[in-house]
């Protein structure tokens, strides 16, 4: 059960129980840990509830920036599942926080293009910052260069930052538009995640950093990106719930993202579950570019069949 062997199934309830003992504090990803889609994967609650009753802490970190944490909070009791907003961290939450503590926009004054879903919008919302595009009617429009009205119209001099995530209606419109204020040389290019794919009930859908990388290569610009697995978003978690990095486990589906979180973050360890978008083969090959989980599952549940 050493590391130096390569990753160590959870496949027993010896190594289910080391799992819960080695930890204080887990992190979750979301879409393909906990669910897909509006599929909740099986024993996610009496998981989570185990973890609770051996007096864990949960958190819960997803580079969906489509949701906002109220959102998300809401998705959670719709599965039975109580998760408060403080709980939960998504890329739109930490794209937001990024614009106001880093890049020192003022809300008021300064308003940002957001080229993605309401999640983001509802987080600049929440900080004091007034947002343009996202879910404007007009947007769904045919474009034309002639009557768009965010031509015919100018750009807003206000905005000073376009944050870029996951946008389920992305057209020519949109990408036109964000690109219009990507060639400004004062506006801010920041990226909820730079995920290329996200797991959808049995599905391989495009995620938000084929869509980012758009208008990044239109741009000629590299954006910031915000959700995992930048540091910034492990160092802002770490210092709000001042936790002792050796004592979290970060959970999730994806090597390059999630698992890298992680592991380049310091985390005391990584569980990988095979419920998104990885593969058994993947977890265990040394031959990619990806860091190796310290432990990996077939689904997050198992650890709750194999305890009880």
């Amino acid at each position: 059960m050493t590391q130096s062997n390569g990753p160590v199934k959870i496949d027993s309830k010896a190594v289910a129980q080391t799992l819960l003992d080695q930890y204080d504090t887990f992190l979750f990803d979301c879409d393909g840990v906990l669910w897909l889609g509006t599929h909740l994967l099986p024993h996610i609650k009496e998981t989570l509830d185990l973890l609770i009753a051996n007096g864990k802490t949960l958190y819960f970190v997803t580079n969906n920036s489509t949701k906002s944490r109220a959102a998300y909070a809401k998705k959670f009791a719709s599965f039975g599942v109580t998760v408060s907003e403080d709980q939960i961290f998504t890329s739109g939450y930490a794209s937001a926080l990024y614009v106001r503590d880093s890049l020192k926009l003022q809300p008021g004054k300064d308003k940002v293009w957001v080229f993605g879903e309401s999640g983001i919008a509802e987080e600049l919302k929440l900080m004091g910052f007034d947002s343009l595009g996202c879910n404007d009617p007009r947007l769904d429009q045919a474009f034309d260069i002639t009557t768009s009205p965010f031509i015919t119209e100018g750009l807003d001099p206000s905005v000073k930052c376009v944050i870029a995530g996951l946008d389920t209606k992305v057209n020519y419109h949109r990408l036109a538009i964000t690109l219009q204020y990507l060639q400004q040389p004062d506006v801010k290019f920041v990226a909820t995640n730079i995920d290329s794919t996200y797991p959808n009930k049995g599905y391989i859908l495009p995620g938000a950093g084929s869509m980012i990388n758009c208008v990044a290569f239109a741009s000629g610009r590299e954006p910031a990106a915000c959700g995992k697995p930048n540091p910034n978003m492990l160092n802002a978690i770490v210092t709000a719930k001042n936790l002792e990095r050796s004592k979290c486990c970060m959970v999730g589906d994806r090597l390059n993202t999630d698992i890298r979180f992680g592991v380049e973050g310091k985390l005391g360890g990584t569980l990988l579950v095979l419920t998104g978008i990885e593969t058994e083969k993947n977890a265990l090959d040394t031959s990619g570019d990806h860091p190796l989980p310290k432990y990996y599952a077939d689904k997050l549940g198992d650890i709750y069949e194999l305890i009880n």
